[in-house]
């Protein structure tokens, strides 16, 4: 039986790439995106839906999430849309800080609400989010972009002992860099004052060969979504893989000091 999965954020990068994936491996898939008449690739695909879908309208996610089940039955609900703000906290303002946990964290919380009922019902679903290893530990300039991955990780762990009483499930997708995706959906706030961590910052992000690919990143997902495993949390990418180890086998304090250590030498 042909199984279907809603994807949010999937205009880009790892929402696309997962919607190309799933569709080639037999799924159906609805792709849902803010400006779904820009997209011209995955309408062409006959078992993908696009549908538009802004993750901060809450009026418009109860009508999608009504209007796609009435369609037929959802597997897997991915929550992927996000996107990174970058910057000295004294640099943001405050529409950008209520902006960033709006579509990052408030976003996910919305969808995820949504679809509870009719999952619980079936005694049957699960959730895939995409959280980041700036979930698992924190970076330099990234204090909100890291506070709305971290809080995904704290509501997903909590959130899975209500939704195991109904037989569904929740895990998180936790991946470093991703070479298609840095900076293209990333807000950058400036000041003067915090210029030069800034830039070692930005330089430390810059894709190199341990940076990971879209595709690589929906291989994880599809992995996530068919391994029938209750995981909570799929680390990936070889950099965030590395990073994470280390900063469980040293300490936060430890860990700190040695990315002190990686912008000092920048």
């Amino acid at each position: 039986m042909t199984k279907t999965i809603f994807i949010t954020g999937a205009s880009t990068g790892i929402g696309r790439a997962t919607a190309q994936l799933f569709a080639a491996k037999g799924w159906k898939v609805i792709a849902t995106m803010r400006k779904p008449e820009n997209e011209t690739e995955l309408h062409a695909l006959d078992n993908i839906t696009v549908l538009p879908l802004d993750v901060t309208n809450p009026a418009q996610i109860r009508e999608t999430v009504q209007q796609v089940l009435a369609l037929g039955d959802i597997d897997v609900v991915f929550n992927n849309a996000g996107y990174g703000l970058f910057g000295a906290l004294e640099a943001i303002t405050d529409e950008q800080l209520v902006q960033q946990m709006e579509t990052n964290f408030f976003g996910v919380v919305r969808v995820t609400q949504a679809f509870i009922p009719y999952f619980r019902e079936r005694k049957a679903g699960l959730f895939i989010t995409t959280g980041s290893s700036a979930g698992l530990m924190a970076f330099p300039v990234s204090s909100m972009y890291d506070a709305s991955k971290f809080a995904l990780e704290g509501w997903a762990e909590s959130l899975s002992y209500e939704l195991n009483e109904f037989g569904i499930g929740i895990k998180t997708i936790e991946p470093g860099l991703v070479a298609t995706e840095i900076g293209a959906k990333s807000v950058f706030a400036m000041h003067p004052a915090y210029e030069a961590l800034t830039s070692k910052f930005m330089a430390m992000m810059e894709p190199d060969n341990a940076a990971s690919t879209s595709q690589q990143i929906a291989e994880v997902v599809y992995g996530a979504a068919t391994d029938g495993t209750n995981t909570l949390r799929y680390v990936c990418g070889e950099d965030a893989k590395e990073l994470y180890a280390r900063r469980l086998a040293e300490g936060d304090e430890a860990f700190r000091d040695g990315i002190k250590q990686l912008l000092a030498a920048v």
